[in-house]
């Protein structure tokens, strides 16, 4: 007998223990715990409620097609989790995926780790083990970081050392659902990168956001152009500098002054006053004759 075989033989005893009504395990702590808590056993699928923790909300068809189409070859490799709830009765913690792919075939069963946590534990384990995981779309694992901050109270550093990330990527991961959540939704279903969404949230204006996102979409723009694009929108807020104001005058040169200089030259004087008051004096000459009598009156 293979150990294959062998491990399956030992998880159907011990479905069969877990239906015993005299043998009902509720905690660590009861008869028979330690065999069944830890270990791979046979459940029917029919008894595994979906977990509400769960953090993906997209399935892809295909992907999910493909796993079906393998289990039905090879069985399920990986078993999933599941938490107890009450007499033959659990909890999915982590393996959505095997679940529905094992329903697609027809199984009736499915190889499952058994744990027994409270609402809590498995938020954390369920969410945890997800976010963990390559095919997760960023604001999936955004949703997962926030709401084990808000239902457990974890403070980003703890995040940190849960999942065991830098808390800059957690805040980042964390402010991508500060975008308008048509740009969130382009993220998800793949319009756009995490990396445009991280530009584009550095405009507070969710109009503007969007404008953004549309230009991203139809003009297929790099998350470089992207950034260039976002800085020149922001330049544009800016107040532009005022030029220093130019100082008026109320000085005004009289007709009579004008008169007056013109009588004593003897000749036509121009006179021009600009806005800030000053100005200037022209006085003509018409020969060196003409000149040198100029020359006298203001020499006096």
């Amino acid at each position: 007998m293979t150990k294959a075989i062998k491990k399956q033989a030992l998880g159907r005893g011990l479905s069969a223990l877990l239906k015993d009504p005299e043998n009902d395990i509720k905690s660590v702590e009861d008869k028979n715990a330690d065999k069944v808590v830890g270990n791979i056993i046979e459940l029917e699928i029919s008894a595994i409620e979906i977990n509400p923790f769960q953090p993906r909300s997209n399935f892809n068809e295909e992907s999910l097609r493909e796993l079906a189409t393998s289990i039905k070859e090879l069985g399920v490799i990986q078993p999933i989790t599941v938490r107890k709830l009450d007499f033959n009765k659990y909890q999915l913690i982590s393996g959505e995926r095997r679940l529905r792919a094992s329903k697609l075939v027809g199984l009736q069963t499915v190889p499952a780790y058994i744990r027994i946590a409270n609402d809590n534990e498995s938020l954390v384990m369920a969410l945890v083990e997800n976010i963990q995981r390559h095919d997760l779309d960023p604001i999936e694992i955004a949703l997962s970081y926030q709401r084990l901050m808000d239902e457990i109270q974890l403070t980003q550093e703890q995040m940190s050392e849960r999942v065991g990330k830098k808390r800059s990527t957690i805040a980042n991961y964390l402010r991508l659902l500060k975008l308008d959540p048509i740009i969130q939704t382009g993220i998800r279903d793949g319009f756009i990168s995490m990396g445009h969404g991280r530009a584009i949230i550095n405009i507070e204006d969710l109009d503007a956001q969007t404008d953004i996102y549309q230009k991203i979409v139809s003009q297929n723009l790099s998350v470089r152009e992207t950034e260039t694009l976002v800085k020149n929108y922001q330049e544009s807020l800016k107040p532009k500098p005022e030029g220093k104001a130019k100082p008026t005058s109320s000085f005004v040169v009289k007709e009579t002054q004008k008169n007056t200089l013109n009588d004593y030259f003897g000749t036509k004087v121009d006179v021009k006053v600009a806005g800030n008051g000053k100005g200037k004096i022209t006085i003509p000459f018409h020969s060196e004759e003409d000149f040198s009598r100029l020359m006298k009156l203001i020499n006096g």
